[in-house]
């Protein structure tokens, strides 16, 4: 008895969302009961916030894509169900955003993401 081979995960496809800014592309990455907990300066480690569900995970990625800035995948890493990536944003007035994932697969799909990012002041 064998195991079931595991859904790839669509690398160009989450490029392609993050660098053409299109949340809905994205958002079907997304499990439906995915969940995102984010770390920053305003949302510390003992204190996340935590994005749960399709629902949520929508308007998160809706308000993130729809700022005037770019978004570039720097790197993007897959391993079985793991997933790593670093994207870096820049503002119009030239602020710029680091952020570093970590995600679970379910079924080719982000099921759980930690997500760290750091913007200049």
């Amino acid at each position: 008895m064998g195991t079931a081979p595991a859904t790839a995960f669509d690398t160009e496809a989450l490029r392609r969302g993050i660098e053409g800014r299109d949340a809905a592309a994205l958002l079907s990455l997304y499990t439906d009961d995915a969940e995102i907990r984010v770390v920053d300066r305003n949302t510390q480690p003992s204190h996340p916030k935590i994005v749960h569900g399709r629902d949520q995970v929508g308007e998160m990625l809706n308000d993130i894509y729809s700022r005037d800035m770019t978004h570039h995948l720097d790197r993007c890493v897959v391993q079985g169900d793991h997933v790593a990536f670093t994207e870096s944003c820049e503002y119009k007035d030239g602020v710029r955003v680091l952020a570093s994932s970590m995600v679970s697969l379910r079924g080719g799909k982000i099921a759980r993401q930690i997500l760290i990012q750091a913007w200049d002041e």
